[in-house]
């Protein structure tokens, strides 16, 4: 097998791209009318290749025919950008907080941003994206671990067919499936991803698999061997690996031949004491300090040639990892955390739980002892809609290729498939070897001492962390449209009311919004807080009558949306002052003025002037970077970044003389400590997806919106994440019974429901057998039931816990805060008028 390459920077990429092909920057055919054309061009079986292997005309081609004609993504105007800023700050500050940042960015458009602004422009000529390069160096220059802080999570949704979900069975399908998927990209037959007939970039889908994040003494870098064909299977902290894809990228083994491999591993990993197998578990490591992690790296293979060495590349350039955990969490709680961070349990003094078998730096299918199922994946490279797309995938082809089992002319998911293993000519397989292997590294005392300091950092770094879900059943996304309200902006604006519920006040949050629709586009940062959403959220926790609160609730989701839809358009503000922030930094640290700052030099930014992540919550440092996106509302889960590096003294006092006023002001501190990071991602296939908290003050927030089910995952630093959730449902409870008072009848009606309801209503009275029996009473037109109608008049447990005092006392106490005024001191004007007031005796 070949080792991992490094993969070079995206200006080396586009420089090297750019001597074989016309300057993507002058072409004129980048457009979002030629790249919708370009996909245009194939077939409709090659776009929607349910069963096209039928079709004898199949080409490949299609994944990547659009990429040479995606728009670029656009810098967005200066004064635009600072406007949506001080938009964004303005309902978390005060009238004093937010005239100071006002200050601030009027300095900064008459002194530094122009300039700043012409040097970002002179640079983005030369690139694919403005932004791409300075992202990638955020999380490469990451230095702290990358569990809990930077790897979101997936979990999949059981097999249909319950007989499939044991571990070996369950995990075997998902490996089919999977490497089906590799094939389909590597053959470029994967269809690509569409958004109202636009075709996305398709980039990140060739940087999925056999790829590795390898830290260094200088920041991490990704290395990928695209010519991999072997898996990397863990269990019980023990690593072995088999080849399951032939040269030409086609799979070399049945399901059934990859489910005898996994038996024979499991039955050989329970050979040995799980006690004595955790002091060998080397992925242990990769939950380390990313400088510690690279110094162990180097002892491993300092000898290239040595069993260490070997064994580290085999891992390094695995397509993924497929984990088989020896345990099955017991609840969907205790499940999110398995496949985020794994379980921390401590028998005999030695660690015993799954998060011993794990490898962060790769992606990850993890499969439980009964067969639940899940993902985790390393975040650089990919953002969450992507690997949504292949979870979605590997499901529905599970799903697929059982049906066939039962019916040969059930349809594929693929456009081509693989010639059947079993009916191949053994020669024709080439160099393969697939009989399991397991790695048995030399555990020198080095090495066993750095992975017992490991396990008890990360058993550490688990136990500070909580997490908790919401599945509620009792509407989803079919209820909010059918009320004339976009789900994401619906749910959205339940996040803001629970936690000013809570807590009395409102705080910086994020959310992702994919511009995957512009070449190599990643994702730009919508600020969920608005006047609109403040006004709400006090409007609905005070004494108004329901209409007016609904009616507040419509304008917080239609600022909502309309913010969302700018932000697609890469019309935001986080990422344009960010590039911005990073080019003042990079004169910084090269010793130079802004003024004389040649931007002509694309290469990675590293040291300790590199903006990377403030998801580990001792960072002390201010300097932002980009909030981590996700998944798809994407992925990618949002979070605020910043450096994990300490400047030396005289870096400090330079940043302090000469950092741009609008990065110096308070308010650019505020917006980018994220409180509740949120993220939108997920379909039928997933049940639960999210991350964790971006900071040791807020929540992490994964979300999942069905037709019927919202699906929550929330994670804290033990910040009463349960109570949170709670207030959560009981909001949803409680604005769906305002919904219904105010809604104007024959308004709801249920996009899924049957309109067969309509052809009762006008039949012939007097058919005799038809109208038999009592008629059930309930609201069906609105799918009401009968019972639902007392349940929705109470009071008490509508507000989260928070209904046995009147909401509206809340509210009055928070504006008298707000305006400076005591509670008690103005109590104590009607203390007179306190109390029942008794009738006294007639004498």
């Amino acid at each position: 097998m070949s080792p991992v390459r490094i993969i070079p920077s995206i200006d080396e990429q586009l420089s090297i791209a750019q001597t074989q092909r016309k300057d993507s920057v002058i072409m004129p055919e980048r457009s979002e009318a030629n790249a919708k054309e370009a996909t245009q061009n194939f077939s409709q079986e090659k776009l929607a290749p349910l069963m096209s292997h039928e079709n004898p005309d199949s080409k490949p081609g299609i994944t990547f025919a659009a990429q040479d004609k995606l728009p670029k993504l656009p810098i967005p105007e200066l004064d635009q950008t600072c406007k949506r800023y001080l938009a964004g700050l303005d309902p978390l500050q005060t009238a004093r907080e937010h005239s100071d940042s006002e200050k601030a960015v009027a300095d900064f458009l008459q002194t530094d941003g122009p300039q700043l602004q012409q040097k970002l422009k002179e640079y983005a000529t030369g690139q694919g994206s403005y932004i791409e390069q300075f992202w990638y160096d955020s999380y490469l220059n990451f230095d702290n671990p990358v569990v809990l802080n930077l790897n979101p999570f997936f979990l999949l949704e059981d097999d249909p067919t319950p007989a499939r979900n044991n571990q070996v069975t369950r995990a075997a399908s998902l490996v089919i499936s999977a490497l089906s998927f590799v094939r389909a990209v590597r053959k470029e037959e994967l269809p690509p991803d569409m958004l109202r007939g636009q075709p996305l970039d398709m980039y990140q889908y060739s940087r999925m698999f056999g790829t590795a994040r390898i830290p260094t003494d200088n920041g991490c870098h990704i290395g990928q061997d695209p010519t991999a064909k072997h898996i990397v299977v863990m269990c019980r902290g023990q690593s072995y690996w088999f080849d399951v894809m032939d040269d030409n990228h086609d799979l070399i083994m049945t399901e059934k031949d990859v489910s005898l491999n996994l038996q024979v591993i499991v039955n050989d990993a329970e050979q040995t004491p799980i006690y004595e197998s955790a002091k060998g578990a080397l992925g242990v490591l990769s939950t380390e300090n990313r400088k510690i992690w690279s110094g162990l790296r180097d002892l491993i293979s300092k000898d290239e040639g040595s069993n260490n060495s070997d064994c580290l590349n085999i891992v390094d350039s695995a397509l993924f990892i497929l984990d088989l955990d020896h345990t099955e969490p017991l609840d969907s709680a205790g499940l999110c955390m398995n496949m985020l961070c794994g379980t921390s349990q401590i028998e005999r003094g030695v660690q015993v739980g799954t998060c011993t078998n794990r490898w962060y730096d790769k992606l990850q299918i993890i499969v439980c002892k009964n067969g639940s199922a899940g993902i985790n994946f390393e975040h650089t490279g990919v953002d969450g809609h992507t690997v949504l797309r292949f979870a979605s995938d590997v499901y529905t082809d599970t799903i697929l290729r059982f049906a066939k089992s039962i019916n040969g002319q059930a349809p594929s998911l693929w456009a081509s498939t693989s010639p059947d293993p079993s009916k191949r000519d053994p020669a024709s397989f080439g160099d393969v070897s697939t009989t399991p292997h397991k790695l048995e590294w030399d555990m020198v005392p080095e090495l066993s001492t750095a992975l017992r300091f490991a396990e008890t950092r990360l058993a550490d770094l688990i136990q500070q962390n909580e997490f908790q879900t919401l599945e509620f059943g009792h509407y989803g996304k079919n209820f909010m449209t059918s009320m004339g309200f976009s789900p994401d902006a619906f749910v959205q604006m339940a996040f803001q009311a629970a936690y000013y519920g809570m807590y009395g006040r409102v705080e910086s949050m994020y959310e992702p919004a994919m511009t995957k629709t512009f070449f190599h586009g990643r994702t730009e940062a919508i600020r969920q807080v608005t006047h609109e959403s403040v006004d709400f959220i006090r409007t609905f926790w005070a004494e108004n009558p329901p209409a007016s609160k609904v009616e507040k609730l419509r304008k917080a989701c239609e600022k909502h949306t309309a913010m969302t839809k700018e932000c697609a358009k890469a019309q935001g503000q986080d990422r344009h002052l960010y590039a911005l922030f990073c080019l003042w930094q990079r004169s910084v640290d090269m010793g130079e003025s802004s003024d004389s700052l040649s931007m002509t030099d694309g290469a990675s930014t590293n040291g300790y002037g590199s903006p990377v992540s403030d998801r580990d919550p001792n960072s002390n440092s201010t300097i932002p970077s980009p909030n981590r996106a996700s998944a798809a509302s994407e992925e990618e889960g949002g979070s605020s970044m910043q450096s994990s590096r300490s400047p030396n003294r005289q870096t400090q006092q330079q940043q302090a003389a000469t950092m741009p006023a609008l990065f110096a002001d308070a308010g650019w501190d505020k917006i980018n400590n994220t409180i509740l990071s949120t993220s939108n991602c997920g379909n039928p296939a997933l049940r639960h997806f999210g991350f964790g908290p971006t900071s040791g003050e807020g929540f992490g927030i994964g979300y999942i919106i069905k037709e019927g089910t919202i699906s929550i995952c929330a994670s804290s630093k033990h910040r009463q994440t349960k109570r949170f959730i709670d207030a959560m449902e009981n909001y949803f409870l409680e604005i769906r019974k305002l919904l219904r008072q105010t809604q104007r009848r024959g308004t709801s009606q249920d996009k899924g429901a049957s309109r067969a309801r309509e052809a009762e209503e006008k039949r012939p009275k007097a058919q005799r057998m038809k109208s038999r029996g009592r008629i059930i009473k309930g609201d069906i037109a609105t799918g009401r039931l009968a019972e639902e109608e007392e349940s929705a008049e109470g009071t008490d447990d509508d507000y989260g816990g928070y209904g046995f005092f009147d909401a509206g006392m809340l509210a009055q106490a928070l504006k008298s805060k707000e305006e400076g005024e005591r509670p008690s001191e103005k109590a104590a004007h009607q203390r007179r008028e306190v109390g029942k007031k008794l009738r006294l005796m007639e004498a």
